[in-house]
């Protein structure tokens, strides 16, 4: 495996030189300061590739090339945001990337309710609350009809836990709900958001997903012209969140899109901590019905339980098997003759790190700690 961590750009707490320490062969980053939609420009790719490369690593994966909401709905200036998109791959084939990462969630990347969650040991991790997110969707967001999307025993349970908790409780969890994307300190204003779901009120699941597949018939040719990977990244958490479709959730949602557009540049990014939130999804089968459309590696691990509640747990010791997986990997692999980039994914916070800002689940040594468990694991597995 090529082995990688994120880098969320010259304004990251982590910098190139601890990534580089870790023993990282390389980073996935993006372009954050380019507003969703533009074109990439070659110059701002070379500067930061000049910049990755001057610490002895490498950048060939983008994480991530974002789809603007246009794309998601068909309106606006779609159109262009298309022709942009396409340029943007252009740029970047010719600036020597091999992998586009993307996904197609409306509106927000990742949801989660408590972003400081204290582990017995002491540590801090990510953790979705169901009956928190319920609270939060119907009685302190209000967003129209929301009580329609989930059962009386939801319900009930969200009402229960607004009584039991604080004030302070209700702001952290309506705070962290509104975070904004990955590489950003910001949040979503309540109206922003509800002005944002507004706009998804007429497309479903279907149209969603018939929207993706216009985008992949638009954008893939272009990519495999080029010798690019597109890896699609599952949705996090694999469900519909406040009314909104999502699409990319299951192993049949993977198949499908695959299916799509047969290419070998229309692909998947493995997260097995998003896809391993649902118990439908069996992690080893999806490496074995879809391993030569898998292009990125996103290796964490979650413990969910009847609830709907999930915590990030450390990389080997969720309820994903990761020996099996990893074993199922290498094999693969072997099988294509080829070193997939691979990462770990959220880390606790721990250590000297308690003690920094840093965007949630991208800590430095717990993702280090992550990075030394998978590569011990890869190490041992290929011993025998």
């Amino acid at each position: 495996m090529h082995e990688t961590m994120r880098w969320f750009g010259p304004h990251d707490i982590v910098s190139l030189r601890d990534i580089r320490q870790s023993g990282c062969a390389g980073v996935v980053t993006a372009l954050h300061q380019i507003p969703v939609g533009d074109v990439w420009p070659i110059a701002a790719i070379v500067e930061r590739k000049q910049l990755i490369e001057a610490v002895g690593m490498s950048w060939t994966v983008v994480e991530s090339l974002p789809v603007s909401e246009d794309i998601k709905r068909r309106s606006g200036n779609y159109l262009t945001h298309i022709k942009n998109y396409q340029q943007s791959l252009q740029h970047l084939a010719a600036c020597g990337l091999k992998v586009i990462t993307y996904n197609f969630m409306p509106v927000l990347d990742w949801i989660r309710t408590d972003i400081s969650y204290t582990m017995p040991d002491g540590s801090k991790a990510l953790y979705f609350e169901r009956a928190a997110f319920v609270a939060f969707d119907v009685f302190m967001l209000c967003r129209p009809h929301a009580g329609k999307d989930y059962t009386a025993d939801e319900i009930l349970a969200a009402e229960t836990w607004l009584d039991t908790h604080t004030e302070a409780d209700k702001n952290r969890v309506f705070q962290n709900a509104l975070l904004g994307l990955p590489g950003s300190t910001g949040r979503f204003t309540p109206q922003e958001i509800l002005a944002a779901l507004e706009t998804y009120q007429h497309i479903d699941a279907e149209k969603l997903r018939t929207h993706l597949f216009a985008f992949l018939r638009e954008v893939v040719p272009v990519a495999a012209a080029l010798d690019l990977k597109m890896a699609i990244h599952p949705d996090d958490p694999p469900y519909p969140v406040l009314g909104l479709p999502r699409v990319v959730s299951s192993a049949q949602d993977l198949l499908e899109i695959v299916q799509a557009v047969p290419s070998p540049a229309n692909g998947i990014c493995y997260c097995t901590g998003s896809l391993g939130v649902r118990p439908d999804n069996n992690l080893l089968e999806i490496i074995q019905r879809l391993g030569q459309h898998i292009h990125f590696l996103h290796l964490r691990n979650t413990r969910r339980d009847e609830s709907g509640n999930f915590y990030e747990a450390d990389h080997l010791n969720g309820d994903a098997d990761m020996v099996a997986i990893v074993r199922e990997l290498l094999l693969l692999m072997k099988q294509r003759n080829v070193s997939l980039p691979v990462r770990p994914d959220h880390g606790h916070q721990l250590l000297d790190d308690l003690e920094k800002t840093t965007y949630p689940g991208y800590s430095c040594i717990g993702r280090l700690k992550g990075l030394a468990e998978l590569r011990g694991l890869q190490v041992g597995l290929s011993s025998f």
